[in-house]
């Protein structure tokens, strides 16, 4: 099975299924010396992980790290960083009614199509349980990346309900079970959740990632732009279904006056009197912040039934019982962090391998 990595420089592997006994990722390409513990990692799992609120799955995994390779009395050693996660909390019975089944919306008939054979216990490798691996190998990027790039994700939108971008505040992320910036919104969401939640059905949902301090000139024109990769990186996250960068798809309705970020000078250095670029100009960042948004399907298993079709060809229907999360885009957050963690190391990397 290709298409398992990501990366140039710094690159990373995850393997794992959600029912086997664990997930991980080997991560090559970090520079020796950097000061790297499991609890370095673990700190960014803990915001991934399930079973935190009534919102999300109830699936009990403590999601704990074990650094296996590449690093030596707490440094790295340049060599690949092992990190193995044991899942502890499978439930495979759940899944036997459906095994024979195709559910909608899922990556079901495309794996048996494909391989001829596909782990329907939570997906297998379509589980976005693959996706503590990202963590964890974000983690690790932004050791690399130092403690001058500032990466926040939040949540802007669940279902039809968005924030008020006026009423943004980072301080209030760690407040709410939904990593939301706008308080004024949580109760909405919690009541529409609410709502979702015992109707057995799934909402989607918009998150916005920022990073800070990314340094200008990061970026390989003309097919590596790092708007690209981030785009890559997050649309490879499971049920994504879009991404912008900047303004985004807004761009389309402004005129060239709008669009365009002026320039002038402030103590010495070209500053932007605006950001619709999203950071990033001719695929180069620009100094300002790096701005990505990517929208989150619904999750496919609900309780409703929905028509479908077996493995050996007959009309059928189709419930999915198990522990699912209402709106899988909460966890998407720190994912989104992750990815896009991952990409300015690699071209932090890949910029000072060529330019020094």
């Amino acid at each position: 099975m290709a298409g398992n990595s990501f990366g140039e420089l710094f690159r990373f592997t995850t393997f794992g299924e959600s029912h086997g006994p664990a997930i991980g990722c080997v991560v090559d390409g970090t520079p020796p010396g950097i000061p790297l513990a499991e609890a370095d990692i673990q700190t960014w799992l803990d915001k991934r992980k399930p079973g935190q609120s009534r919102f999300t799955t109830q699936r009990r995994e403590a999601d704990t790290v074990k650094i296996l390779s590449g690093v030596f009395e707490g440094r790295t050693t340049g060599t690949p960083i092992a990190l193995l996660i044991e899942n502890t909390d499978q439930r495979s019975k759940d899944y036997d009614d459906i095994k024979d089944l195709f559910r909608p919306g899922h990556a079901d008939f495309t794996y048996q199509q494909k391989y001829g054979i596909r782990d329907y216990r939570g997906s297998g490798r379509a589980s976005a349980r693959e996706t503590a691996c990202r963590v964890a190998a974000g983690a690790v990027a932004r050791k690399v990346l130092g403690n001058g790039v500032s990466i926040r994700g939040a949540l802007i939108q669940i279902g039809p309900h968005a924030i008020d971008a006026d009423n943004w505040d980072w301080d209030q992320i760690g407040q709410n079970p939904f990593w939301c910036p706008d308080a004024a919104m949580v109760a909405n969401w919690e009541s529409y959740l609410d709502e979702v939640r015992k109707a057995g059905s799934s909402t989607g949902a918009i998150i916005e990632v920022i990073a800070e301090g990314v340094p200008v000139g990061l970026g390989e024109p003309v097919f590596d732009k790092v708007d690209s990769d981030i785009a890559k990186a997050l649309m490879s996250i499971n049920a994504v279904k879009g991404v912008e960068i900047g303004a985004g798809f807004a761009a389309a309705s402004f005129s060239g006056e709008d669009n365009a970020d002026e320039m002038r000078m402030e103590g010495g250095e070209p500053e932007f009197l605006s950001n619709n670029a999203g950071g990033v100009l001719g695929g180069i960042t620009t100094g300002q912040p790096v701005v990505a948004r990517f929208a989150v399907k619904p999750t496919s298993s609900i309780l409703t039934p929905r028509q479908t079709v077996t493995v050996d060809g007959r009309d059928a229907e189709v419930s999915t019982k198990g522990r699912h999360d209402p709106c899988v885009g909460i966890r998407a957050v720190p994912v989104g962090e992750a990815m896009v963690a991952c990409v300015l190391a690699d071209h932090m990397l890949r910029h000072r391998g060529q330019c020094g």
